[in-house]
């Protein structure tokens, strides 16, 4: 692609495994440099709640399949204000829940579930011009030829400390859940949480979200895309 063809255009990866402030960090930066949002993971999440509710088995891959690729999947890019539906219901509370949290990871791995949806991320991604981009495979897979690729990464009990207090749920189980979710997404075949050769690894451990998203737009100013 030319250089005036991309005039205006900007694209952040942000990948990075639970806990380590993607969806805050991704959402802040995304309203500072006026660009879109796009959380992969609530897509994942969306399929999961649907799959649950058809029933299905979990380890059937090709009726899980099935479902994710009939359900109206409909997620907005507005980081001030984005919803997720499935099939004309909203979802943001249920994608939340414990159930679809404890499934997600094994829809998540299915092959077919994988290319469909990161085929609709980048057509997502082709369509916003400027946006930010959460998740796990997205330096490496989705968008592989981003602006910016970061890698955000925190200790393990940072991690679960801000998830258990989002989530007001008990700080060991969370810990736990977490390196259970980590560990799944990590060695699945298809597309694993990884960090991208290119990305930029930022440890969130000791900074507040306004110190990440500075250091992420300082990293747009050099690359002359902010």
């Amino acid at each position: 692609m030319e250089e005036n063809e991309r005039a205006g255009r900007c694209v952040v990866a942000v990948d990075g495994p639970s806990g380590s402030g993607k969806s805050t960090v991704s959402r802040r930066l995304a309203v500072g440099i006026g660009a879109r949002y796009l959380d992969t993971g609530a897509m994942y999440r969306a399929i999961t709640w649907a799959v649950l509710r058809s029933g299905v088995d979990l380890a059937d891959a090709e009726s899980v399949a099935k479902v994710a690729g009939e359900v109206d999947l409909r997620i907005g890019t507005d980081p001030q204000g984005y919803g997720v539906t499935a099939d004309g219901v909203n979802v943001d509370a249920q994608i939340r829940g414990p159930e679809v949290t404890g499934a997600v990871s094994a829809v998540a791995a299915v092959p077919a579930v994988r290319a469909l949806l990161v085929n609709r991320q980048r057509e997502m991604i082709a369509n916003a011009g400027r946006i930010v981009v959460e998740g796990r495979d997205i330096g490496s897979v989705v968008a592989p030829d981003a602006d910016l690729k970061v890698y955000l990464t925190a200790s393990e009990a940072a991690r679960a400390a801000r998830r258990s207090a989002e989530d007001a749920t008990d700080v060991t189980a969370t810990a736990a859940d977490l390196a259970r979710r980590d560990r799944l997404d990590s060695t699945r075949k298809a597309d694993p949480l990884t960090q991208a050769a290119d990305a930029v690894v930022l440890d969130t451990t000791e900074l507040g979200i306004d110190q990440v998203v500075g250091r992420l737009r300082d990293l747009l100013t050099d690359r002359g895309v902010a």
